[in-house]
């Protein structure tokens, strides 16, 4: 299945995380919805998914993409998984930023042509994330 996806993380306590290129961030307690796809000839939603909740368990590994290094942080739990088959990384990812309190600037869209001012958003509150990844339809 080719498409987009969100991962729904919870960060426990407000901490400083570093992240590839971006240098560390200071983030607050709360969740967080990043945004990615799955579209390559070898990629699927599931291969890519499986990935980073390996990661978030293992809490290491080969640490490609930002969402790794927020993933593998100890104060970091992977919440849940929306797999959208055909579904839009960047228009998802907009979509998201408007319900969201906060986004992480150039957080997973340092390759993005749309703009998008991010793929990580903070939420204060678990049901203010689901809810809001639940808005998203494809």
């Amino acid at each position: 299945m080719k498409g987009a996806y969100v991962l729904i993380g919870h960060l426990k306590k407000d901490s400083k995380i570093k992240v590839g290129s971006l240098g560390e961030l200071d983030l607050k307690k709360g969740y967080y919805c990043y945004v990615g796809s799955a579209r390559g000839k070898s990629m699927s939603i599931e291969n890519r998914t499986n990935r980073h909740k390996n990661l978030a368990s293992k809490k290491a590994g080969n640490l490609k993409w930002h969402i790794n290094y927020f993933l593998v942080d100890p104060a970091v739990s992977l919440v849940d998984v929306k797999k959208m088959e055909g579904g839009d990384e960047c228009k998802t990812s907009k979509l998201l930023e408007g319900f969201a309190n906060e986004t992480i600037q150039g957080f997973g869209s340092s390759d993005c042509i749309f703009g998008c001012a991010g793929h990580l958003h903070y939420f204060k509150s678990r049901v203010g994330a689901i809810k809001s990844v639940e808005r998203i339809r494809w």
